[in-house]
């Protein structure tokens, strides 16, 4: 377990390197998966989070129908909503994510941004999915669409496996054959590589059958785990 624990670090340190490269400013998408899983500290994600709400709005500014921008000026906000605690910014996610799948339909990241609103508010707890209208039942539809879509890769599927255990310690077996899948599937991207070691960590528990375990590693795995 402590070697496991060793490589993961080792990893989230070369890829937090990476992404704090100057040798190319860094895309709003960087920005965000820096704060939302490289950051111990609350502060100093909400300031990578302003950042990289700015630069999408930036991009936003030139070209309006830039995907790439709507999806993460949907994220900033929703991740500072989060943070902030702020259903005004959670209800603005929504609506960004709302739009942009509706014309995006077969875009496996705009399901996964709806199930992650969902799930995350129904995470939150009753007074939150009252306020906000979070649904399990959509969020699981959401993400099962994520990952039909997804073309295999570790971005659906370990965070597929990671949010459904968390949901649900005792539905082993469904996150583990996630987890499985993303466990040794190709990883292009850097959240690719995040949701595969974050898998490949889960894993250790649920091949056990134990889902309490597994559940609390999910959270820590998950964005803003390490705040």
């Amino acid at each position: 377990m402590t070697k496991r624990r060793n490589v993961l670090g080792a990893g989230l340190i070369g890829l937090a390197l990476a992404l704090a490269s100057p040798a190319a400013a860094a895309s709003p998408r960087e920005i965000l998966t820096q704060a939302s899983f490289l950051t111990s500290d609350k502060a100093a994600a909400l300031s990578l989070i302003n950042q990289g709400l700015a630069a999408s709005e930036a991009i936003l500014a030139h070209d309006p129908q830039d995907k790439e921008a709507q999806m993460q000026r949907g994220v900033a906000i929703g991740d500072r909503g989060h943070l902030l605690r702020s259903p005004s910014d959670a209800k603005a996610a929504r609506r960004i994510f709302e739009a942009f799948l509706a014309a995006n339909p077969r875009d496996p990241e705009a399901h996964l941004a709806m199930a992650t609103w969902h799930l995350d508010t129904v995470d939150a707890g009753f007074f939150a999915t009252t306020l906000l209208g979070g649904k399990k039942d959509v969020g699981l539809v959401e993400l099962d669409k994520s990952v039909a879509l997804g073309g295999g890769r570790p971005f659906f599927t370990g965070f597929a496996a990671l949010m459904r255990i968390r949901l649900n310690p005792n539905d082993v077996a469904t996150a583990r054959t996630l987890a499985e899948q993303a466990a040794v599937a190709p990883a292009p991207t850097p959240l690719d590589r995040i949701a595969k070691r974050a898998a490949q960590m889960v894993l250790i528990p649920l091949r056990s059958g134990d889902g309490r375990t597994a559940a609390l590693l999910a959270r820590k795995y998950l964005p803003f785990g390490r705040l």
